[in-house]
């Protein structure tokens, strides 16, 4: 047979290459600490991993490299998914003090003081990442109310959403999910519930030895806190049962998209996540 070199097909093929790459490089996070915004939204509903991503979260933020990263949590940004909410209040002003909202009990509220965050942010030079650590709900609430009150924000452009789970996604109100996919920049990743996607895998099979890397009195009383409300809320009332805490492990998995917001997709596992930010 006559070994002929098809130059339209190859040209076609490295195309689809140069395109794919483009893609890739176009979803990649550029945040800047210096003038950013990092807002990490917890549905607390029903499964208790919030409780340990806020605990991740907050031993993130006493590192150096990010004790000035400007962010706010939100409590209770949850979709339209059924079972009994897990109060995280104790957990949530322990670890955050005042940088934090009830979306729970003042969802309109919550959603005002996120859209004034956001706005402030933008005119001062900034973009918004959003860690959706549960639904869209909440997200699209006050994209459109900014939407509506601040025309002039090109919101694509300064607003960007990342979401690891597809059960995030099918729990979310359908219309909702869709406005926030449309009109902001939206970036789906890796689940942060397994090890070895590319994702920090963020959920440990076994008990992780978190106590020996903390050498720091307020983050054991976080992480203490987080564990043992974890444990009094697990599958309880007909809550979700999340086995690998009932097994006496740690789940942190929505932490997964901070650390692709900040550039830390080398952490590989929970072990690794707690080396990366000991502090001696």
């Amino acid at each position: 047979m006559k070994n002929t070199f098809d130059f339209k097909n190859a040209i076609s093929g490295i195309t689809c290459i140069l395109l794919f790459s483009f893609c890739l490089t176009a979803q990649k996070p550029n945040y800047d600490i210096s003038k950013d915004l990092l807002l990490v939204q917890l549905d607390c509903k029903t499964d208790i991993d919030d409780l340990h991503t806020a605990a991740g979260l907050a031993t993130l933020l006493n590192h150096p490299d990010y004790k000035h990263l400007n962010y706010y949590a939100v409590a209770g940004s949850y979709g339209i998914q059924e079972g009994l909410y897990v109060p995280p209040n104790e957990l949530m002003k322990m670890a955050f003090k005042n940088d934090w909202t009830d979306a729970d009990k003042e969802w309109e509220a919550s959603v005002a003081r996120v859209a004034k965050l956001v706005v402030k942010t933008i005119k001062n030079g900034g973009d918004v990442w959003v860690a959706e650590a549960g639904q869209s709900d909440f997200t699209a609430d006050w994209v459109k109310q900014i939407s509506n009150q601040n025309p002039s924000i090109k919101i694509k452009e300064h607003i960007h959403v990342v979401q690891h789970s597809d059960w995030n996604e099918s729990v979310t109100e359908p219309t909702k999910l869709k406005y926030t996919q449309t009109v902001t920049d939206y970036h789906k990743i890796a689940d942060g519930n397994a090890v070895g996607n590319g994702t920090p895998g963020l959920k440990s099979d076994g008990k992780v030895a978190w106590e020996t890397k903390i050498n720091d009195e307020k983050l054991t009383n976080i992480w203490n806190t987080a564990i043992r409300l974890g444990n009094q809320y697990n599958g309880k009332d007909g809550r979700y049962l999340n086995e690998s805490v009932d097994e006496g492990g740690l789940d942190f998995s929505d932490l997964s998209e901070v650390c692709y917001i900040l550039g830390l997709m080398e952490i590989k596992d929970t072990d690794q996540f707690f080396d990366y930010f000991q502090v001696k």
